[in-house]
């Protein structure tokens, strides 16, 4: 079977222009979409509506899938006007406790040293390797306290990483202070009006335990070798996941060609599906498959 590289060097020249064209129609179609949903969920949780708790969960979920937006923006992908990116990727990063500034470098090592030990980033913090570690882990409880630690050290200008360039530095601190001036300032709302509480903080604790699930279906288990072929999996699923997560279930296919936008990715995988390597039949599926060799 042939690797990542040789299936990029067989790409034809006219066929790689076509697959890497950006558009701000799509990525705005599918913003308003998510977005718009995000709005819907959280005006009738707002408004009282009966059984308006049940939401909390779908709105939680609705707006911790904005990561894969914000991973998507650091390839400045998803629009094709470079300001929609880069706000975005701000925005998303705000409601997520996760600084785009850093996570745009974190994320470019990552892709350039995937699953490599020593080098990817992501392999800082082991993936739980037993039953108890993968329920701490999906919690969703280490990843918040983790960014309020990196936010916390990057507002006071400590900005440590080889991956992090000295030029970026500056913006880095800047917005991890301004991150910091906006939670202060929507924590002040909550003196009059426990509004944000309902609409986005209880949410996506909620939430954040389905991210984790999906998150760790990406690369959990996959061997530590270079070829994207076999360090990364495609999670075959349905058309609400794909729609959530902006079509990163196709996770091999972003990787070996991550310059090709979210809404070319279907057809990235009709290309290379006889090439993949590591799949999984739905997120289920794996995890069940995960913590099995884990008992």
């Amino acid at each position: 079977m042939r690797d990542h590289r040789e299936f990029l060097a067989g790409v034809p020249t006219e066929l790689r222009e076509a697959m890497t064209a950006r558009s701000d129609r799509a990525g705005l179609r599918h913003l308003a979409l998510h977005v718009g949903l995000i709005l819907l969920a959280g005006g009738l949780i707002a408004a009282g509506v009966p059984g308006w708790w049940a939401l909390l969960p779908v709105q939680g979920v609705l707006i911790v899938f904005l990561f894969t937006l914000e991973h998507e923006a650091t390839h400045k992908t998803p629009f094709a006007s470079l300001w929609l990116n880069e706000w975005a990727g701000r925005l998303a990063g705000f409601l997520l406790l996760l600084p785009f500034e850093w996570f745009r470098y974190f994320h470019l090592a990552h892709h350039r040293w995937t699953n490599i030990d020593g080098k990817d980033p992501e392999l800082a913090s082991e993936k739980p390797a037993t039953l108890r570690e993968w329920g701490i882990h999906v919690s969703g409880l280490p990843y918040w306290g983790s960014g309020l630690r990196l936010i916390a050290a990057l507002a006071r200008g400590k900005v440590e990483g080889e991956y992090l360039p000295l030029s970026a530095k500056g913006r880095i601190v800047t917005e991890a202070r301004v991150m910091v001036a906006g939670y202060a300032l929507a924590g002040l709302t909550l003196v009059w009006t426990p509004l944000l509480l309902w609409v986005w903080v209880v949410p996506v604790l909620l939430g954040q335990p389905f991210l984790r699930l999906y998150l760790l279906a990406e690369h959990g288990d996959c061997p530590r070798v270079a070829n994207m072929f076999q360090n990364t999996r495609t999670t075959f699923t349905n058309r609400i996941v794909r729609f959530l997560a902006w079509n990163m279930p196709y996770h091999v296919e972003h990787h070996v060609w991550p310059a090709v936008p979210f809404h070319r990715l279907p057809e990235l995988h009709g290309l290379m599906r006889q090439d993949l390597q590591v799949t999984a039949e739905g997120y289920a599926g794996f995890t069940k498959e995960y913590l099995a060799r884990r008992l």
